[in-house]
């Protein structure tokens, strides 16, 4: 059982997503506004965060970037769900880019929301217990802190978002093996069913800015075309 904040200002939606999360065993809070979700987060965390883009006041993506520059590692590292009304490759992309670890566009099915949730509660759950491990792992110049979740570029630190320093740190340490989508978002998002591979897409695009000399020749993170992608150590 997981504490849930959902802030969502369209009642009908907000009372569905309580009676289905509550269902499926979960305590749930509600809220309408970022604002005061805000102060709901910090003062007492919860396991996971549902999150409108469209809200009044302060917006979604506002709570996100707020959530991620939090000082309390309780704070910055909780798992988010954003919901967006418009299927927008961009609005998603912004979304992801402040910090938020999956999207749903709305409409959606509670099937999806509860596998959704579910991923995310367990990724969480596999975060905590690879951090208490020390491990570190190697590929030439770039090095991945496991414990410290800290990437260092010949010798430079990256600044990584979480689910790109999830996403290297498997990759690194199973470097030389192809890599499918699927298996990707099983392992690295921790989906049980396949979700959206663009997701994939699009994080491998913002790691190849960061550890590639050229990002459009990838020589450490390459694709396999049809397949997925494989890093070369």
């Amino acid at each position: 059982m997981a504490d849930i904040l959902v802030v969502e200002d369209e009642d009908s939606l907000l009372q569905t997503l309580r009676y289905n999360l509550v269902r499926a065993g979960h305590e749930v809070r509600l809220c309408t506004d970022g604002a005061r979700a805000l102060d709901l987060i910090r003062g007492n965390p919860p396991n996971l965060l549902v999150l409108d883009l469209m809200l009044p006041g302060l917006g979604g993506l506002d709570v996100c970037r707020a959530v991620r520059a939090d000082s309390a590692p309780a704070v910055r590292q909780l798992p988010i769900l954003i919901l967006t009304a418009r299927d927008e490759e961009i609005e998603k992309v912004v979304g992801l880019e402040m910090g938020a670890d999956d999207y749903l566009t709305k409409p959606f099915s509670m099937h999806e929301l509860l596998a959704r949730v579910k991923a995310l509660l367990r990724r969480a759950e596999m975060r905590a217990i690879v951090n208490d491990s020390p491990v570190r792992l190697e590929a030439n110049d770039l090095v991945v802190d496991v414990a410290a979740r800290r990437v260092t570029l010949a010798g430079q630190p990256l600044e990584l978002k979480r689910r790109e320093f999830d996403l290297i740190a498997y990759l690194v340490q199973h470097s030389g093996q192809v890599q499918s989508r699927d298996r990707l978002l099983r392992h690295v998002w921790g989906y049980e069913d396949t979700g959206d591979t663009r997701t994939v897409d699009v994080h491998v695009r913002w790691l190849r800015r960061k550890i590639e000399r050229d990002p459009t020749a990838p020589e450490r993170l390459r694709s396999v075309r049809g397949v997925g992608y494989v890093f070369v150590g």
